[in-house]
C-alpha cells in the first residue's frame, strides 16, 4: 500500500503489547500506521516506574514474561524479543506450605517430578507429552479456538486434561505439595477452582514454566515496550502519547481502526458506528474479578522459610489446595477472603538492576471482587509473613494499588480486571461475543485487538497479531512474511 495518500491505512487506539503487536504486523506488511495512546507513555500493563523509593524500579503490572519465549508472535518477530535480555530465575515458581515445605517447578519435567515423591510418575505422565510438544501446543492454545490444531493429538491430550476443573485435576495427585502446585497455577484463571476449564490455565502455564522458565526482562518490563517502539520507529510508524481518544472524530481518516481497549472503551468511542446487535452482545460480556496490588521496597531478600522460594521469581502464597480454593470461592461470591491467595513476584531474585545493591523490589496481588474498595494490604502482608517470618521488618516503603487505582492507571482494567474479561468456558470459546471472527465488530473498518479477544490476557501479542491478520485479509493485502527486514 502507498504511504503517500491523504489518509492512513490503519490507526491503532491503545499501545499495550497487543496494540503494538498489531501495529508492527501491519507496518511490516507495508501499510501506513499510526498509534494513539492516552497515557503519557506506551505500554499498558507493561510499564516500569519508581513506585516506592528512588532507585527501586517496579513493574506496574506485568513482570513475569511467561509467554514471550513461546508466543508465535514473538517467534515471528524475533527482533523484538531479542532486543531485551530475558533473565531466568533458578526456580520458575514455588508454592510454600506450612512447616517449611514447598512445591517448586525447577528444571525439566523429570527434575520437578523427582521432588514430588509419590506423585512423580503422575506428574511426568501429565506434563512430559505437553512440554515435549510445547511449540505446537502454544500455536493452538494462543489462537482462536476455531483454528485447526497444529498437532491434533497434543491438543486432544491438553483438552481432555484441561477442560475439567482444577479440583478434578488435583484429585489425580496424592501429596499436598503437588495439589498445592496445581492450585496456584490454576488460580491464574481468576475463577473458582471447581469451575470448568480452570485446569487448562494451570496446565498451559506450567508448560510455559518448563519451556521458558518464567523469566523477567532485565531493567523492567518497560524495556520490552521500548523494543516494540524501536521496531515501529524503524518502520516509520508514529506513536502519539498523551492523546486520549473520546470519539472517532479524534482520529485521522484510515481504512481500518483497531482498538486495543476494553469492549466498553470500544463502545464509548465508536458506539454510533456499531450495530445494535454487536452492542447488545458485548453488553453481556462478563468482567473478571479485580486485583489489589502492593509494591514494596525491601532492605533485603524475603526470608522465606522454604528454600526454593528464595530462588524463585514467582511465589504462589496461599497454603494448601483447600485453602487456595476457599479463597478463590470467596472472591467469586463477592467477598474478601481473610487469607487471600497471593501471587508474589520478586524480580530482584533474577534481576539485580531493579533495586540498589543488596536491596530488593517485591510486589504481590490478590484477587478481589470487581470494583472492590477494600484495602487488602494487611491481609496480603500477613500471608507473606506466614511463610516468611520477619518479612515486615524489611519493608522500607510500600505502595498499594486498589481496583480503582488500577483502572485509573489503565482504563482497560475495568474494576481492576487485568485479564480483559472473565475466562469462563463461554468467554474462552466466544470472546467478547459470539462471532466467527472475534476481531471483527460487524462494522467494516472497525476491529478489536485487546485482551477481550482470543486468546485473552497475558503478554503474548497474539490478540493484536490475530486482529492484524484479519485486517490484512479484509484489505486484500497479500504477504508471505512479516518478519524483520
Amino acid at each position: 500500500m502507498s504511504r503517500s495518500g491523504t489518509s492512513l491505512d490503519v490507526v491503532v487506539v491503545g499501545s499495550g503489547p497487543n496494540g503494538l503487536a498489531a501495529a508492527l504486523t501491519l507496518a511490516r506488511a507495508g501499510l501506513s500506521v499510526e498509534v494513539f495512546e492516552g497515557a503519557s507513555s506506551p505500554g499498558g500493563g507493561c510499564r516500569t516506574e519508581e513506585l516506592t523509593l528512588p532507585g527501586f524500579h517496579h513493574d506496574v503490572c506485568s513482570t513475569i514474561q511467561s509467554m514471550v519465549t513461546i508466543s508465535p508472535f514473538f517467534r515471528t518477530f524475533p527482533d523484538v524479543r531479542d532486543a531485551v535480555t530475558m533473565l531466568k530465575p533458578a526456580v520458575a515458581l514455588a508454592h510454600p506450605l506450612d512447616g517449611g515445605r514447598a512445591a517448586a517447578v525447577e528444571g525439566s519435567v523429570a527434575e520437578t517430578a523427582a521432588s514430588l515423591g509419590a506423585d512423580a510418575a503422575t506428574y511426568r505422565r501429565l506434563f512430559a507429552p505437553l512440554v515435549n510438544n510445547a511449540e505446537s501446543l502454544a500455536i493452538s492454545v494462543l489462537a482462536p479456538l476455531r483454528s485447526l490444531p497444529r498437532s491434533p493429538l497434543t491438543m486432544a491430550r491438553f483438552g481432555l486434561n484441561g477442560l475439567p476443573s482444577a479440583t478434578h485435576l488435583s484429585k489425580r495427585f496424592s501429596t499436598p505439595e503437588a495439589q498445592a502446585l496445581i492450585a496456584g497455577l490454576c488460580s491464574h484463571a481468576m475463577l473458582p477452582l471447581d469451575a470448568t476449564v480452570t485446569a487448562a490455565f494451570g496446565l498451559f502455564l506450567n508448560v510455559t514454566a518448563h519451556e521458558g522458565g518464567w523469566p523477567v526482562v532485565q531493567g523492567g518490563s518497560a524495556e520490552l515496550i521500548n523494543a516494540f517502539v524501536t521496531a515501529l520507529n524503524n518502520e516509520g510508524v508514529t506513536l502519539h502519547v498523551g492523546r486520549p481518544i473520546h470519539q472517532l472524530a479524534d482520529l485521522p481518516r484510515s481504512r481500518a481502526t483497531l482498538f486495543d481497549t476494553s469492549v466498553d472503551g470500544l463502545v464509548d468511542i465508536a458506539g454510533e458506528r456499531l450495530s445494535g446487535r454487536f452492542k447488545s452482545g458485548v453488553a453481556k460480556f462478563q468482567r473478571g474479578p479485580g486485583v489489589f496490588k502492593v509494591d514494596w521496597a525491601l532492605s533485603g531478600p524475603v526470608p522465606w522459610t522454604a528454600e526454593p522460594c528464595r530462588r524463585a521469581a514467582t511465589v504462589h502464597v496461599g497454603g494448601s489446595f483447600d485453602e487456595v480454593a476457599a479463597s478463590e470461592k470467596e472472591v467469586s461470591l463477592g467477598r474478601h477472603p481473610d487469607a487471600p491467595f497471593c501471587i508474589v513476584v520478586q524480580a530482584s531474585v533474577a534481576d539485580v538492576t531493579r533495586a540498589p545493591g543488596g536491596q530488593q523490589t517485591l510486589w504481590a496481588y490478590c484477587h478481589v471482587p470487581n470494583a472492590s474498595d477494600v484495602d487488602m494490604t494487611e491481609r496480603i502482608e500477613s500471608q507473606i509473613e506466614r511463610f516468611a517470618p520477619g518479612f515486615r521488618d524489611l519493608i522500607l516503603a510500600r505502595a498499594s494499588t486498589s481496583t480503582a487505582d488500577g483502572e485509573r492507571h489503565n482504563p482497560n482494567y475495568l474494576g481492576g480486571d487485568i485479564t480483559g474479561g472473565a475466562g469462563t468456558l463461554r468467554q474462552t470459546l466466544f470472546r467478547p461475543t459470539v462471532r466467527w471472527n472475534s476481531y471483527r465488530t460487524g462494522t467494516p473498518g472497525l476491529y478489536l485487538c485487546s485482551a477481550s479477544t482470543p486468546p485473552g490476557g497475558g503478554v503474548h501479542g497474539m490478540c493484536g497479531y490475530g486482529a492484524a491478520r484479519t485486517v490484512l485479509s479484509d484489505l486484500g493485502v497479500r504477504t508471505t512474511a512479516t518478519r524483520a527486514k
